[in-house]
C-alpha cells in the first residue's frame, strides 16, 4: 500500500525500465508522485498542475530515444505536462485543449512518438512528442471524451514515414474510430445507453475487436470490420 496523496488518486502507471520498478500516480491533490515499487516508498512529488491530475503515463518515447524516465500527465487545468524523474522537474507542457484533459495514450508504434489526448472540450488531439506540435484535432463527439486508445494493428501502408494506425476514442454514448493518417472518421459504434468511459483494442487474434465499458453498467465487444456489436456482458450493478 502506497500512502501520501491528500486527495483521491485518479491515475496510475507502472514502469520496469532499466530493471527499476516504479509506479507513478496522479491525484485530485494536483500532484504527480513517483513510488519505488520494491521498497514501498515515495521517491518524488511533482507540483505544477493547477487542477486535479486525471491520467499519468510513463513515456516510451523518451526512454527508447533518450534513455530518460519521463512521466506524462493530463489535468483539469487543460494541460498535458512532462516530468523528468532524474532531473526532478517539469520540462515540457502541451497547451491546446480548452477544457479538462482526461485520457492520454502513447502510440504503440514509432517508439511512442505520438500522443493522443481526450478532453471535456469534446475533442481528441494528436500530438508529435518529438516536435511538441499538435498535429490534428478530431471532432465528432457531442459530449466529454473520457478515454483514448491506439489500434495495435498497422495498415497496409508500408511507408514508415507515415502514421498509419487507427485511433479509437470513447465518449458520450458512442465509440468513434479515426484514421490518423488521413484524419477521416471511419466508424461510429452505437449501442451503449450511457456515457462510455473506457475503450480498449483487442490484442493478437482479437486485434479486430474493441472492448468498451460504460455507465450503463455493461461491457460490450465490437467487431471493427463490420462495425457491429458482437456481445454484451451484463452483471455489474453499478457503472
Amino acid at each position: 500500500t502506497f500512502t501520501g496523496h491528500a486527495g483521491s488518486v485518479w491515475g496510475i502507471d507502472y514502469s520496469a525500465f532499466d530493471d527499476c520498478q516504479l509506479i507513478c500516480s496522479g491525484s485530485e491533490d494536483i500532484t504527480v508522485r513517483v513510488w519505488d515499487f520494491e521498497n514501498n516508498k515515495q521517491i518524488q512529488s511533482f507540483n505544477g498542475h493547477l487542477g486535479g491530475v486525471y491520467c499519468v503515463k510513463f513515456s516510451p518515447y523518451h526512454y527508447h530515444n533518450h534513455r530518460r524516465n519521463v512521466i506524462c500527465s493530463s489535468s483539469y487545468d487543460k494541460t498535458i505536462r512532462f516530468w523528468d524523474i532524474k532531473e526532478n522537474q517539469q520540462f515540457n507542457i502541451f497547451n491546446g485543449h480548452t477544457d479538462h484533459v482526461i485520457g492520454i495514450e502513447f502510440s504503440p508504434f514509432n517508439s511512442g512518438r505520438y500522443l493522443c489526448s481526450g478532453s471535456f472540450d469534446k475533442t481528441i488531439c494528436l500530438w508529435d512528442v518529438e516536435t511538441s506540435k499538435s498535429l490534428h484535432a478530431f471532432n465528432g463527439h457531442t459530449n466529454y471524451v473520457w478515454c483514448v486508445n491506439f489500434s495495435p494493428l498497422q495498415s497496409n501502408n508500408n511507408n514508415g514515414n507515415k502514421i498509419n494506425n487507427v485511433g479509437v476514442i470513447g465518449g458520450d454514448k458512442t465509440i468513434c474510430t479515426w484514421d490518423i493518417e488521413t484524419t477521416k472518421q471511419l466508424t461510429v459504434f452505437k449501442g451503449h445507453t450511457d456515457a462510455v468511459g473506457s475503450v480498449k483494442y483487442g490484442l493478437n487474434e482479437l486485434g479486430n475487436t474493441i472492448l468498451s465499458g460504460a455507465d450503463d453498467k455493461s461491457v460490450r465487444l465490437w467487431d471493427i470490420l463490420s462495425g457491429k456489436q458482437i456481445q454484451v456482458f451484463d452483471g455489474h450493478k453499478h457503472w
